[in-house]
């Protein structure tokens, strides 16, 4: 029973900040790369950030840089995105999943394993 579950979705003003976790169950975190996407109404499904198996490397979408940050903590099998200086346009349910491949080469398409989604809502 391969399974992701995402928490920490919420309503937030402009400028603000919230973490997303990501708690996986079933397979060992360590074997996967992680990454978060996010789809918002009337738009296409957007890749987030990925973090490779070991954290040694990580990717961002160019609208999230210098914004956001994924981690990985082997120890509570938890991947978290911490979202700082929110904007309005972040507004989406975000989703995380995994796959087996250990790097984030191809991760915008790749991934096998979803949860099935945290719902975050910035508005004034």
């Amino acid at each position: 029973q391969l399974q992701l579950v995402e928490s920490g979705g919420g309503l937030v003003q402009p400028g603000g900040s919230l973490r997303l976790s990501c708690a996986v169950s079933g397979f060992t975190l360590e074997n996967y790369a992680i990454g978060w996407f996010r789809k918002a109404p009337g738009k296409e499904r957007e890749g987030v950030s990925c973090i490779s198996s070991n954290g040694g490397s990580r990717s961002y979408a160019d609208s999230v840089k210098g914004r956001f940050t994924i981690s990985r903590d082997h120890a509570k099998n938890t991947v978290y995105l911490q979202m700082n200086s929110l904007k309005p346009e972040d507004t989406a349910m975000y989703y995380c999943a995994a796959e087996r491949f250990r790097l984030c080469v191809a991760w915008r398409t790749g991934m096998n394993i979803w949860g099935k989604g945290t719902l975050v809502t910035v508005s004034s």
